[in-house]
């Protein structure tokens, strides 16, 4: 069986660290809950300067080795590894952020997953030049059981595989999105993916 499971907001609490980094650079008291779209800088209503900066720095090295886990990840993912299941990590950041993005991995002892950086967001715009191990040409030949996801904006990178089973990972910025097909579900954390999984 193969799994496809998302970095930021599936593995680690990100958006959680921006509504707190957004108070520090700018004064801004937007709580995670209130972050309402997918999109940080229409959700935390920023202009294209500031939310450049504030992606430079949430990209920091020692800023992505900081994110916290999010519960239940690490060991739901072992004992899918333990049980034969190849899991892959398709992230949205850079290739720049490679790196780092392996190192959190390693320390949380994932060191077994494959990390992949895939342009799933046409973002360029805060690290000039930006360049990704995956290429989309490439990914579309993967073959994947199921994904864990929690951007809507992921969900095109599916189409391609119309038996996936998508257990989307239910966040606020996810809560009035319609789901494509019956293939879809909502889960509220990983106890209930692993549940679905099994």
């Amino acid at each position: 069986m193969n799994i496809y499971v998302d970095f930021d907001d599936c593995l680690c609490e990100t958006a959680r660290y921006f509504s707190e980094l957004i108070v520090e650079m700018f004064g801004l008291d937007i709580p995670y809950e209130k972050i309402k779209y997918f999109n940080l800088q229409k959700s935390f209503s920023l202009s294209d300067e500031d939310y450049e900066k504030m992606m430079i720095q949430a990209h920091k090295p020692e800023v992505l080795l900081s994110y916290k886990e999010t519960p239940g990840a690490i060991q739901t993912i072992n004992r899918w590894i333990d049980k034969g299941q190849d899991v892959k990590i398709i992230t949205g950041r850079p290739f720049s952020a490679f790196e780092a993005s392996r190192e959190w991995l390693n320390l949380h002892g994932l060191e077994r997953v494959e990390l992949f950086c895939l342009n799933k967001y046409g973002r360029d715009n805060f690290i000039k030049g930006s360049t990704y191990s995956l290429e989309l040409e490439d990914y579309y030949k993967m073959h994947f059981d199921y994904a864990v996801e929690d951007s809507p904006h992921a969900f095109k990178f599916f189409e391609h595989l119309p038996d996936l089973k998508v257990l989307v990972f239910d966040r606020p910025w996810n809560q009035a999105c319609e789901f494509p097909n019956q293939n879809y579900k909502r889960c509220s954390g990983w106890t209930e993916i692993a549940e679905f999984v099994k």
